[in-house]
Order: structure tokens, then sequence, then C-alpha cells
């Protein structure tokens, strides 16, 4: 699989993994149905294009990815639309997140088998 397909779909899990988690945020306790029901699929679905690429990245590495971005999205998410506060501290902790990504796929031979 080219790399571009393959971050294509690690994307499509960041991407569903977040949703995911705003819709657990919606969901309150799982006592609304309609963000309960987003958020199994959203999970389901960013569990699959997850899967899909550990044929190619090294678990390891596809999970930094994965969660690492996902931190720093659901973090965005929550400070935008759920009106969450980021102090200094969190910001700091999220632009080292985001560098570590970075490292990884910039300077790691291990991010493809």
């Amino acid at each position: 699989m080219n790399p571009v397909m393959l971050y294509s779909l690690l994307v499509l899990a960041i991407v569903f993994e977040v949703l995911g988690t705003s819709a657990m945020q919606a969901a309150q306790h799982f006592t609304r149905l309609v963000p309960t029901l987003a958020m199994v699929v959203c999970y389901a679905v960013a569990f699959y294009f997850l899967s899909s690429t550990l044929r190619y990245i090294p678990v390891g590495i596809a999970y930094a990815i994965w969660s690492g971005l996902g931190i720093v999205l659901i973090s965005l998410v929550g400070f935008l639309v759920f009106g969450q506060t980021l102090d200094l501290a969190a910001v700091i902790g999220l632009a080292l997140i985001i560098a570590g990504v970075m490292v990884l796929n910039l300077f790691s031979k291990s991010t493809f088998h």
C-alpha cells in the first residue's frame, strides 16, 4: 500500500475517534440515544481504519500517531465547541505531543514494516 493511502486511513481513524469522543461528551453519560449511537459507530469505524494500517505500520507507531493527534484534536474540539479551557501548561504539553508525532514521522525508520 502506498504511503498516501496508508496515512489517509490513519487520518480517517483519527477523525472518527475525535468524532466518537465528541459524541461521548454530547451523550451525557449515555442518557441521550443519538449521541450514544454516534459514539459507538464512530469508535467502530475508527478502530477499523486503525486496524487497517497495522499491516504496514508497527502497532506502537500507529497508536502513538493515532492517540497523539487524537488528544490534540479533541483538546481543540473541547476548547472550541464545549468551551473548555486550556492553560499554558496544557498548550505546552499539546505542543510536545505534536513534536513527538513529527519526530516519529520525520526521523524514525520504524514507521513502516
